[in-house]
C-alpha cells in the first residue's frame, strides 16, 4: 500500500534541503573572461555581477565598443559557469531525498 504520510515527510525533507541549499548559493562564485583575460567578470549564485576587472589598455575612447563587447562576453561566460555550479550544488543537496525517476528531469526546478 502507498504510504502517503511517508511520502509527505520526504517532500518536507526535500523542501527543507532545497531551501537550505538555495540560501548557500550566494556564496558560490564563477568567473568569465574574454579578450584573452583583458576583461574578467565575477558573478555569484544569486546571478548577480560582483566584480568587473578591466585591463587598463582597454580604457581608451577608441576601444569603447570593443570594451562593451568584451564585458558582455565575459558576463555571459560567467553566467553559464555559475548555472553549472548551481545545478551541481542543488543536485548534491537533494541526492537521496528526491527519488530518481527515469525520464523526469528535475534540473529545471532550480533555475
Amino acid at each position: 500500500m502507498f504510504d502517503i504520510m511517508g511520502m509527505m515527510g520526504k517532500i518536507k525533507d526535500a523542501q527543507a534541503k532545497i531551501k537550505e541549499a538555495q540560501s548557500k548559493l550566494v556564496h558560490l562564485t564563477a568567473e568569465g573572461e574574454s579578450g584573452a583575460g583583458l576583461v574578467k567578470v565575477i558573478v555569484n549564485g544569486d546571478r548577480k555581477v560582483l566584480k568587473i576587472e578591466l585591463d587598463e589598455s582597454l580604457l581608451t575612447p577608441a576601444d569603447k565598443e570593443m570594451l562593451s563587447d568584451l564585458v558582455v562576453a565575459a558576463t555571459n561566460i560567467a553566467m553559464e559557469a555559475i548555472e553549472i555550479k548551481i545545478k551541481a550544488a542543488m543536485k548534491s543537496a537533494t541526492d537521496g531525498v528526491i527519488p530518481n525517476i527515469p525520464g523526469m528531469d528535475l534540473g529545471g526546478m532550480f533555475g
